[in-house]
Formats: structure tokens, C-alpha cells, sequence
């Protein structure tokens, strides 16, 4: 499936998307509880949309990584399509931005012009 094929209503979506950004986590209120809600944009060649993430998916991803969400469902919100996890839904890293590795090469490099 492809983000241009989703549809307000559709349920059991496993799609494989970049995200491109991850908003503020913000506090809200539901009916088992307080939980911490954040919405994500994610892309792939067809286009882009809003993943909302929830409690412990917010620190899940990071900008520029590539992943999985299966069995999300989704519904229009402010005249937006979103896409949401559904009880059993799950967000699959698969690729992470190398960002990190970057700066460990430099400093490794550092380290040994001190040599």
C-alpha cells in the first residue's frame, strides 16, 4: 500500500514510510487516563501524511528513519486523513538515519590523529 491509497475508514493498513517530522509530545486527557500524544509526518514517493503517536510510541521514531506501521487504521480529522494505531498495531524500525554513527567515526578519527 502506498500513502496516495488510504482512505478515511480503512482499517488493517501495513504501510512503509520515511518520517519527515515528529511534533511536541503534548499531555492529554482520555478515558484510561493521562497519556502523552505527538503527531508525526511520514512519506513515501506518492506522498505525505499525519501519524499519531501514542504514550510510548512518541520516542519511538526520529526524523529520517524508515518504518513499518501495521495493522493502523484510518479517519478524517479537520478535513486531513490521519493514521492511527489500532490495539494491535505497531511501528517496526527498519532503517535509522546514521547521524550518530557520523559523529562516532569523527571522534574515533580525532582520537587517533592524537596518536
Amino acid at each position: 500500500m502506498q500513502v496516495k491509497d488510504i482512505k478515511p475508514g480503512m482499517n488493517n493498513i501495513t504501510i512503509t514510510v520515511r518520517v519527515v517530522s515528529v511534533g511536541k509530545p503534548r499531555k492529554v486527557s482520555t478515558k484510561y487516563g493521562e497519556a502523552s500524544v505527538a503527531q508525526a509526518v511520514v512519506e513515501d514517493e506518492t506522498g505525505s501524511i499525519t501519524l499519531n503517536l501514542w504514550r510510548d510510541q512518541v520516542n519511538l521514531v526520529k526524523p529520517g528513519d524508515v518504518i513499518r506501521i501495521e495493522n493502523a487504521y484510518a479517519k478524517e480529522f479537520r478535513g486531513k486523513v490521519e493514521l492511527s494505531l489500532g490495539r494491535n498495531g505497531r511501528i517496526v524500525v527498519l532503517k535509522r538515519e546514521e547521524k550518530e554513527a557520523e559523529e562516532t567515526v569523527f571522534e574515533e578519527e580525532g582520537e587517533e590523529l592524537e596518536e
